[in-house]
């Protein structure tokens, strides 16, 4: 599988349920597979799109395999946002400030 974007990565609720899912540490491929209703392939395909984004990093232990989050390249999407939190920052800072004046 190519490189994938990790925008295009982030993009599947299933994929952003994944990573959350690792936020609290390494687990196995079946116990990810068992919190949600898709079959274990379809889980595994979604692994393997985090993967290629470099979101998580696999590890083999005996017959499973462990995913790891990796969020380093998440600092991509936090660039990105910056700009979105400054907008929605001085949106709110004038709503409160129209607020105040009608008080």
């Amino acid at each position: 599988m190519a490189d994938v974007d990790v925008f295009s990565a982030l993009a599947n609720p299933v994929r952003r349920r994944l990573l959350e899912s690792l936020r609290s540490g390494p687990r196995a491929a079946g116990e990810l597979a068992g919190d949600f209703e898709l079959s274990r392939p379809a889980v595994s395909e979604h692994l393997a799109v985090l993967k290629s984004a470099r979101l998580v990093r696999e590890e083999p232990r005996g017959r499973h395999r462990y995913y790891h989050l990796e969020p380093d390249p998440l600092a991509e999407v936090e660039e990105w946002l910056h700009p979105f939190e400054r907008y929605w920052r001085q949106r709110m800072r004038s709503l409160r400030d129209v607020l105040e004046k009608e008080s």
